[in-house]
C-alpha cells in the first residue's frame, strides 16, 4: 500500500484532512498527516508528499522554501512553491498577459506609491489576509505607517487599489485539480488581521459556477505558472474589475480547497494523487 504524507502544521487542525484521507484510502493509499517543520519526519519514507495545510509558513518563509527543496516527490513541486510563496509572482502573471490587480511594492514608506482612491497594503509573503489593511485616500500617512510596520517585521509591502466589487460581490475562487476545473465558490475574505495573527480557518462560502470570462482568466493564469504539466491542485481567486475579471491571487501551495462544497471534490483530488503514484 502506498503512503502519502499530507504536509500540515503542528499548530492547527486541517479540516479537510479526513475527507482527503478517506478518498485516498478508497484507492489503497494511506494518508499520514505530518508537520512540515517536524525534524523527526523522514519525508523520503513516503511515496509522495502533498502540501495541504502548512498555514504557518509565512512566519518562517525561507526555512519553508528550504524544506520544500529538500523533499523528493513533492506536490506541488518545490520550484512552484518558491515562486508562489512571494506575491511578486503577480508581476510574472501580468507580463504573461494575465489580467491582475495593479500592484506596486515597497520595502519602506519612502518607496511606496499609491493609486487614487482606497488602497490595500499587505505583505508580499502572507496568507489568509493577515497583515492586509485598507486605507482611504485621506489616510496615506497611516498607509505609510503600515508599510513601515511591515518592514519592521521583515516584510516587503505590496500596494493595490481596493476593489469595491469584493465588498459587494466577494471573490470567486476557482479550484483546479490536475489541470481541470473541479469546482468554484464565492467568498468574502476578511481584511485587517494582524500580520502575525493565527489563521482563522475557512470562511463562509457559496458554491458558484464560473463564467466563461473567469475561466479564460483561470486558464491563462495556469499557463503562466513556471512548471511543465498540470499542477496537482491550484486555486485561482478572481475578482471583478470594470473591464472584466482579474486575478487577485493564485494559491498553489496551501489553499483551502473547499472540498466539502462540491460533491466528489475530495475524490477528484485523491484520484490525481493516485495517478502521480501510478496507483
Amino acid at each position: 500500500m502506498s503512503r502519502v504524507a499530507i504536509a500540515t502544521t503542528a499548530r492547527y487542525d486541517d479540516p479537510e484532512f479526513d475527507l482527503l484521507a478517506a478518498a485516498l484510502g478508497e484507492r489503497g493509499v494511506t494518508a499520514v498527516a505530518a508537520a512540515w517543520d517536524d525534524a523527526g519526519v523522514d519525508w523520503s519514507s513516503f511515496d509522495a508528499t502533498v502540501i495541504r495545510s502548512t498555514w504557518d509558513y509565512p512566519k518562517d518563509h525561507e526555512r519553508f522554501v528550504r524544506w520544500a527543496r529538500s523533499v523528493t516527490r513533492l506536490h506541488n513541486p518545490a520550484g512552484v512553491v518558491e515562486w508562489n510563496a512571494d506575491k511578486r509572482y503577480l508581476d510574472d502573471l501580468a507580463r504573461a498577459g494575465v489580467p491582475t490587480i495593479p500592484t506596486t511594492y515597497a520595502s519602506g514608506p519612502e518607496g511606496a506609491t499609491y493609486p487614487d482612491g482606497d488602497v490595500v497594503v499587505k505583505p508580499t509573503v502572507g496568507g489568509g489576509s493577515r497583515g492586509a489593511k485598507r486605507f482611504s485616500r485621506d489616510e496615506r500617512g497611516a498607509a505609510d505607517d503600515h508599510v513601515a510596520a511591515l518592514a519592521a517585521l521583515g516584510h516587503e509591502a505590496m500596494v493595490q487599489p481596493y476593489v469595491a466589487s469584493v465588498e459587494a460581490d466577494g471573490e470567486t475562487d476557482v479550484i483546479v485539480i490536475d489541470g481541470v476545473v473541479s469546482h468554484a465558490v464565492v467568498k468574502h475574505a476578511p481584511i485587517g488581521l494582524d500580520p502575525d495573527a493565527e489563521p482563522s480557518g475557512p470562511v463562509a462560502v457559496v458554491p458558484a459556477t464560473p463564467t466563461s470570462d473567469q475561466l479564460a482568466v483561470v486558464e491563462a493564469t495556469l499557463r503562466a505558472v513556471p512548471h511543465d504539466g498540470p499542477l496537482l491542485y491550484a486555486r485561482v481567486d478572481v475578482v471583478a474589475l470594470d473591464d472584466g475579471p482579474a486575478v487577485i491571487e493564485l494559491e498553489a501551495i496551501e489553499p483551502f480547497l473547499f472540498l466539502a462544497s462540491s460533491e466528489g471534490a475530495a475524490s477528484r483530488l485523491a484520484a490525481a494523487v493516485a495517478r502521480r503514484l501510478g496507483a
